[in-house]
């Protein structure tokens, strides 16, 4: 009986059986360091169904010699990963091309804003200390103005984000006085849009110089949901990414620019 040919495309499922190895090796590690977002998540998604083709070639083969049918249904898979994957590499390089250096701003701002990111088991992770460090650096330069701390309390976080922000800050010698603890939202449109009021009370305008401290990955997507958010002056400063979940931070991005897009979070509106 003849040996069943080997199709090109099986030896693709092998060879992404390579790439599938690494992607669940990547999210492994991000999982030991409890960080479980969308950028780690996806990858061990797709490094599992890459490895499970790999391991499972034979039936794979023996599945695509049936008809030409499914060869082609498998072509067209593949395909499709390809343009999706294709998609990513362009935004990466839009990204990189837009990434906001932690730069002062053109005028002294009247208030400092600083978005929040994971506290897992209470604490600061090593994404969110980047952008407490640089808050309190901008800080320390413009001395009197409130600094808010922006972020609520994840399903898996023990105590609001900005609560263990405040903390940090206040270890940090920042006075309590300037401190304002935003602890209700769960999204980046929900930082803007609940630290309104709290600017207000302290005498800061929507239309006042507003300096926002996050991520360098995020600076370029906050800042257009800002303003969508009201805010008419509006600059960012980003921290740089640790770069051990950088590829990660990246990909999270990805899928949070396409939600903001088709949310309509980036339109000029006030609320």
């Amino acid at each position: 009986m003849a040996q069943a040919r080997e199709h090109p495309a099986v030896r693709t499922a092998t060879a992404g059986g390579v790439v599938g190895l690494l992607l669940v090796g990547d999210a492994l590690f991000l999982f030991a360091q409890r960080v479980f977002s969308l950028g780690a998540t996806l990858p061990f998604l797709f490094g599992t169904v890459l490895l499970a083709l790999a391991l499972r070639r034979e039936r794979v083969q023996a599945w695509l010699d049936v008809s030409p049918r499914r060869r082609w249904l498998w072509r067209a898979a593949w395909a499709l990963v390809a343009l999706w994957m294709a998609s990513v590499a362009i935004f990466f390089v839009f990204l990189a091309q837009h990434l906001q250096a932690a730069a002062a701003p053109a005028a002294a701002p009247a208030a400092i804003m600083v978005l929040g990111s994971g506290t897992p088991g209470g604490k600061v992770s090593p994404v969110l200390e980047r952008r407490l460090e640089l808050a309190l650096s901008r800080a320390r330069a413009y001395p009197g103005i409130p600094v808010v701390v922006s972020g609520g309390r994840g399903f898996d976080e023990e105590r609001a984000e900005a609560q263990v922000m405040g903390d940090w800050l206040r270890a940090h010698a920042l006075e309590s006085a300037r401190i304002v603890q935003e602890e209700a939202s769960t999204s980046t449109h929900g930082n803007f849009v609940l630290s309104r009021p709290l600017l207000q009370r302290h005498g800061v305008a929507p239309a006042s110089p507003i300096l926002v401290v996050t991520s360098d990955f995020h600076a370029l997507r906050a800042s257009w949901i800002a303003r969508n958010a009201g805010y008419t002056n509006v600059s960012a400063a980003g921290a740089p990414t640790p770069l051990y979940i950088r590829f990660n931070a990246w990909l999270r991005e990805y899928f949070a620019f396409a939600a903001g897009w088709a949310l309509g979070e980036f339109g000029e509106k006030n609320v």
